[in-house]
């Protein structure tokens, strides 16, 4: 398998994300060897995308976006203004990574994060179909722009209604869209699934992104992960995406709290990109 483009999210340094942050981060990722910088859309209008896509190019980053799952963001619910509100922020992030260049828009796509409870089967079968029916519409217009929405399973204290690839994959496959799939995230894959390789293989062909961390949300390497395991499963797949380092910082308190970053997982932000990225390298190039 080719190396693949390895990235850096801006939440390792900051939260929300603007327009001066950019300009101080896109050069020093550019100039670590990073391929990509991963952009999350917080609150429309934080950053600027025309401004950004000139700013990227300028720095020869590719780029990816993340949606952002607040309050008041749900699929899940019965109240249609909600569902539209959430449509609406769902199409500006689809408009957003068209604009920047970004192939993929990930997160999860489908309920605040945080929300958490115990859902009976019958329940659940009622969140499943309430987000296909609201995601539905969105996907004929991401495939025009050239996006794909790539839904992410979190773990158990996070979200009670996709946790694993199994469960995420009856959303995508009833679906079944080539503008939507999955974003695998190795810090929730490690709590919530029994054989880490064995789950990215059952993404397979749906798998659209990758999100790279340790175990405890640090520079990936420094962990218990199955690495050499994730790398031959990536191969297996003939995975062709991304690979970023996702961390986050405590500078804010709402995405400290909604991540639990209660310390420090190194030294500084900037030795997360870093050793992660070496890591990275050394990893897909041995």
């Amino acid at each position: 398998m080719p190396p693949p483009p390895l990235g850096a999210n801006t939440w390792i340094w900051v939260s929300p994300l603007t327009d001066a942050a950019l300009d101080t981060l896109a050069p020093k990722i550019a100039t670590w060897g990073f391929d990509l910088i991963e952009l999350p859309v917080e609150t429309p209008g934080d950053w600027h995308p025309a401004r950004t896509a000139a700013l990227l190019a300028e720095q020869g980053l590719r780029v990816g976006v993340c949606a952002v799952m607040a309050p008041g963001r749900d699929l899940t619910t019965s109240d249609q203004a909600i569902i539209e509100a959430t449509r609406d922020y769902l199409r500006h992030c689809v408009e957003v990574a068209a604009t920047v260049g970004a192939k993929v828009v990930g997160g999860p796509i489908y309920a605040p994060t945080g929300v958490a409870m115990v859902l009976e089967p019958d329940e659940r079968r009622v969140a499943v179909d309430r987000v296909a029916t609201g995601l539905a519409p969105l996907l004929d217009e991401a495939r025009a722009a050239g996006v794909t929405l790539a839904l992410e399973p979190l773990n158990r204290y996070e979200t009670s209604l996709f946790n694993t690839v199994s469960q995420a994959l009856e959303l995508v496959e009833l679906l079944n869209h080539p503008a939507l799939g999955l974003l695998l995230d190795t810090f929730h894959l490690n709590i919530e699934e029994r054989d880490l390789p064995t789950a990215i293989r059952t993404a397979g062909h749906r798998l659209a992104h990758v999100h790279a961390c340790a175990n405890d949300r640090g520079a990936p390497g420094r962990d218990h992960l199955d690495w050499p395991g994730i790398r031959a499963a990536l191969a297996d797949i003939d995975y062709r995406g991304a690979l970023t380092i996702e961390s986050f910082s405590s500078g804010n308190r709402s995405i400290a709290t909604a991540a639990s970053i209660w310390r420090p997982l190194a030294r500084t932000q900037d030795e997360i990109a870093t050793e992660g990225l070496q890591f990275l390298r050394d990893l897909f190039t041995s």
